[in-house]
């Protein structure tokens, strides 16, 4: 795995990949001292909720995660309501999140579990991280240590979460996107991975069923057996909200079949299939999806890299932005009464 240590240091250990302990202001241990069971609280609930009630659960806290990062960078600011007394046009309306993002409610029960053990202590952008990375260990994957430290900004840019990377998107659009946030080809190919679980709306994909791009013929890189499920599940004129399984092999689990699954032309997306079946790929992706198909550890091992790369991206952290007491509203104090302790922990001179 050449240039691994590019930007972070890591050491491999059992194919599962560690970070150094500090990258910038962010630290492994940024929790020990002030709230040392953070990572079991969050672990607890997601395992809760992904054996008793939701197993789509997991893959909806990691794909928050992705859009918190991709928008203004990890803070946070995708979990906000519309709040006009504070000017926050939410991004949970941008067209990209309206039927695609959930789990705000587990989000919101691990915040309460948090303030209750360790009150003012934990972001919600750090939640998100850790709950991202506990949902990829308890369905199969791999786990490592996150790098903590992040702070809950005080803005929303629905704007820039309509640009999010969209589902049935080409190649060549969703690596420049990738590329304004200097991730690579490698981080894009990753973090596709991450369709290894999860559920896919019939609104996502229908476009390649019956009409693709207008040629009145369904989209050809899409294997015929599973077109006609596709079409059996998703009619024109249906329910565009019927969900179908990002993978249809192990959908429940982490693991290498995502890659597979693009060899046998069953990926659901156009922008899951593009990374096999695109003109550009066979240069650039395709290598790429063929040695993650065959190697599950190179697979784990380039997922842990491109998450720990993305969730350094554009990070609050000392005294900047806060840390919220409800995900969804920005704390009722001004920034100039908010100051950070040396602990990590903020403390807010005014009431809230």
């Amino acid at each position: 795995m050449s240039g691994l240590s590019l930007l972070y240091v890591v050491l491999i250990i059992g194919g599962v990949l560690l970070p150094s302990s500090s990258y910038g202001q962010l630290s492994t241990t940024f929790y020990d001292q002030t709230c040392p069971n953070v990572t079991n609280i969050i672990q607890d609930i997601v395992a809760d909720v992904l054996n008793n009630s939701d197993p789509r659960i997991g893959a909806s806290l990691i794909r928050l995660h992705f859009h918190d990062c991709f928008v203004n960078g990890c803070d946070g600011s995708v979990l906000l309501d519309n709040d006009p007394a504070n000017g926050i046009v939410s991004e949970k309306d941008a067209v990209s999140n309206r039927n695609s993002i959930r789990g705000f409610e587990v989000v919101d029960r691990i915040k309460a579990a948090l303030e209750q053990a360790c009150p003012q202590t934990v972001s919600c952008a750090d939640l998100l991280t850790i709950a991202s990375e506990r949902s990829v260990f308890l369905s199969g994957g791999p786990e490592w240590r996150n790098l903590l430290g992040r702070r809950d900004g005080r803005i929303a840019n629905q704007t820039g979460a309509n640009g999010l990377p969209a589902p049935f998107e080409t190649l060549d659009i969703l690596q420049r996107k990738f590329r304004d946030l200097d991730l690579n080809t490698t981080d894009l190919v990753a973090l596709s991975g991450a369709h290894t679980f999860g559920r896919g709306q019939c609104g996502t994909f229908s476009g390649r069923l019956f009409n693709f791009s207008g040629t009145g013929a369904p989209d050809p890189t899409i294997e015929e057996n599973y077109l006609r499920l596709l079409q059996d599940l998703c009619p024109q004129g249906g329910n565009a909200s019927i969900l179908t399984d990002l993978d249809p092999t192990t959908p429940d689990l982490f693991d290498r079949n995502y890659y597979s699954n693009l060899q046998q032309h069953m990926g659901l997306f156009t922008s899951d299939q593009e990374l096999f079946s695109s003109p550009l790929a066979a240069n650039d992706t395709l290598p790429i999806v063929n040695n993650f198909s065959s190697n599950q550890t190179a697979f784990f091992e380039s997922f842990v890299v491109s998450m720990i790369k993305m969730g350094n991206l554009s990070p609050l952290t000392g005294s900047n932005g806060e840390i919220r007491l409800d995900c969804k509203r920005v704390n009722n104090v001004s920034l100039s009464t908010t100051t950070t302790t040396t602990s990590g922990r903020s403390a807010y001179v005014s009431s809230m």
